[in-house]
């Protein structure tokens, strides 16, 4: 077996049908006494909820979390935790709100409690993401790794299929870039496998029966496995594409990790075929980059930037921001291929079985 360190993230999981019900205990467990409830506005009223179970125990809500998490929002809630005393914040919601916390983590000793209700996974990372003047910057810091994670599948049951679909490829994508990352060890591999399987037997049953409790259930545990290795085996050229996008042209975070992770996979088969074979594995398909394009298109998902809202004389322009910084990656990145790669996406092409897409 290959030498390796593994690096086991200092966080608690609560898990299971009710796990909303030991906030108040969590919170307590923390020792924090004053807690600033985090979350978008379209999650207001659960951020009330959360408001109401915590008591005296919450000082306020910050109900402004947003995507790829802008420097001025997280500036603002900063401010806010700090004039209410805050020592511990709520994040419930997806990955803007778990990022927003993160954001005020890191300039403080906050500690955060993280609810999730999409299948992000971010709550189980140390990487950290703002957006400034238009260029999204990431970062890890243990500071800002959530303390303590509430997964209740009850609380994704109200998650609208399309996006319970992206996410959940979103998640998908974590697994994959797990398998091929620099940091990978055996035990990172398992939990992709593990986490990545998961989500490919229970996607397909949300859509068919959106309240169906095990699916959820299945869905959610996925999206913790495939989190859990993206914190700690780190992440490669689909990753590193997706930051470019979404924070240069504010394209929705889990459709644009769904369009580009069949083309990104294309783009690295050759270079990582022990990962691909994982892969097809895990979701049980004959051919990585195919098969994950053609579950993304039977689960009614979009398979084009061009339909989110990319314009196709940017492409070049995010191929050279792709390939500026890289990400380690098993197939050095270049800017011409990272263009082609960017093209076959844009148009939402189906990849070839040796490759990018003509």
């Amino acid at each position: 077996m290959q030498s390796f360190s593994y690096d086991q993230l200092p966080s608690r999981v609560v898990f299971g049908l009710g796990a909303l019900d030991d906030l108040p205990r969590e919170i307590e467990r923390l020792g924090a006494k004053h807690a600033l409830v985090l979350s978008t506005p379209g999650h207001k009223v659960q951020a009330e909820e959360v408001a109401d179970r915590l008591g005296d125990r919450c000082v306020g809500i910050f109900p402004r979390a947003v995507m790829h998490v802008p420097i001025e929002i997280a500036r603002e809630a900063r401010v806010e935790a700090q004039r209410l005393g805050a020592d511990c914040a709520v994040a419930i919601g997806g990955g803007s709100t778990t990022g927003l916390g993160k954001a005020i983590a890191l300039e403080s000793a906050l500690s955060i409690v993280a609810i999730p209700t999409t299948y992000a996974g971010s709550e189980m990372t140390p990487i950290y993401g703002l957006t400034e003047a238009g260029l999204k910057k990431t970062g890890r810091d243990p500071r800002v790794l959530p303390k303590t994670v509430i997964y209740d599948p009850a609380l994704t049951v109200g998650l609208p299929v399309g996006l319970s679909v992206t996410s959940g490829f979103n998640a998908i994508a974590h697994g994959v870039e797990a398998l091929y990352a620099q940091d990978r060890n055996p035990i990172t591999s398992l939990m992709a496998e593990e986490g990545m399987r998961a989500l490919a037997q229970g996607l397909p049953r949300v859509v068919k029966s959106p309240f169906d409790l095990e699916a959820r259930s299945d869905c959610l545990y996925g999206a913790w496995l495939c989190g859990s290795v993206l914190g700690t085996a780190g992440t490669a050229l689909h990753h590193k594409l997706c930051h470019v996008l979404g924070g240069t042209w504010n394209l929705p975070h889990a459709e644009t990790h769904t369009i580009v992770l069949p083309h990104a996979i294309a783009y690295n088969y050759a270079a990582a075929l022990e990962a691909m074979k994982r892969v097809e594995r895990a979701l049980n398909i004959s051919h990585a980059a195919q098969g994950v394009y053609d579950l993304i298109r039977t689960l009614g998902a979009p398979l084009a930037l061009k339909d989110i809202g990319m314009r196709e004389a940017e492409l070049e322009r995010d191929a050279e921001l792709a390939t500026q910084t890289p990400y380690f990656n098993p197939r050095p990145p270049d800017r011409a291929s990272v263009r082609e790669l960017l093209e076959a996406a844009f148009h939402g092409s189906r990849p070839k079985a040796s490759g990018l897409a003509k």
